[in-house]
This record gives structure tokens, C-alpha cells and sequence, in this order.
């Protein structure tokens, strides 16, 4: 495949993919710069080896995990990093709403997700928002389903803590 051709085609997932991966990079951040930078650097390195991603059964997959090693090791970026504030290249969404709670309750419980520690987030983030299952978010975390287990039912246990706290 030539340099144009594999241009065209990342560009066109890129075109097709990059509202979802930026919700993404949003939830796993809980900050739009901070997401936005996940998603630059992220899909940075998905350009570099297209070919392997391009050709895998589950490109998606592939391109999540990348943003979720990313988002654990962001901090270490943020260290070397030097540049300033880029432009706002994807347009992020707000958190998306729960079903059946009323906005207020909504936003609520969206502070709660994010003050959880970084691996149960991405594991209540992988699972419920999403959609996948107990196998694939082991896969994307890279760790074990017993470990997927644990940190989503902690993370339900403390989102339910903190929910009842807040209303009582």
C-alpha cells in the first residue's frame, strides 16, 4: 500500500471513529483538553502502524486500548511535555446522560465516575458506556476478567456510596 492510499484510509476512520473516541477520551479523562490531547496522541500512534491496525479483526479495539494505556500513562507525557495548549481539533461532548435520572442527578453522578481511581473509571467507562463485555474490557485494560470484575464492583459499590451520601 502506498503513503497516499494509507493516508486516505486512516483519514476516513478517522473521519468515522472520531466522535466516539473522543467521548471516550473524555470519559477516561474527565477533562476536554486533557481528552482531546489522549485522542492526538493516541491516534499519533495508531497512524504509525496502520497497517497492523488496519488489518486486525477488531481495529476499534485496537485503538481503545491504545487510548486506555495512554490515559494510565499520561501523567509521564505530561512531564516531557513542553508545548502549549493546541487548538480544540475534536469537538468533545458533554458527559452523556445516565437514563432515567434527571439531569442534575445525571451531572451528579458523572463527578462521582470521576473522581474514581483511574482503572475502575476506565473499567465502569469500558463496560457501561462502552457496552462491552467483561472479556473485551480485560483485553483493552490489559489485565485479567477476575481484575475487570473487581475494579467494576468496586467502583459500583463507591459510585453507590457516594450517590446515597450526596442524597441524604
Amino acid at each position: 500500500m502506498d503513503d497516499a492510499q494509507r493516508t486516505a484510509d486512516f483519514t476516513a476512520y478517522v473521519m468515522a471513529r472520531e466522535q466516539s473516541l473522543a467521548r471516550l477520551a473524555y470519559l477516561l479523562t474527565g477533562n476536554r483538553d486533557a481528552a482531546e490531547d489522549l485522542v492526538q496522541n493516541a491516534l499519533a500512534k495508531v497512524y504509525r502502524s496502520w497497517h497492523r491496525v488496519q488489518a486486525s479483526e477488531l481495529p476499534d479495539a485496537y485503538v481503545r486500548r491504545i487510548l486506555v494505556n495512554e490515559s494510565n500513562s499520561r501523567w509521564r507525557a505530561l512531564l516531557r511535555r513542553h508545548e502549549s495548549p493546541s487548538s480544540h481539533v475534536l469537538e468533545v461532548l458533554d458527559p452523556p446522560a445516565a437514563t432515567g435520572l434527571d439531569p442534575a442527578a445525571s451531572m451528579d453522578l458523572w463527578n462521582h465516575v470521576q473522581s474514581l481511581p483511574a482503572r475502575q473509571r476506565a473499567a465502569i467507562v469500558l463496560r457501561y458506556y462502552e457496552d462491552l463485555s467483561e472479556a473485551q474490557t480485560a483485553e483493552v485494560l490489559g489485565c485479567s476478567v477476575g481484575t475487570v470484575k473487581s475494579h467494576t464492583s468496586r467502583a459500583i459499590t463507591a459510585l453507590r456510596t457516594r450517590m446515597s451520601e450526596a442524597t441524604a
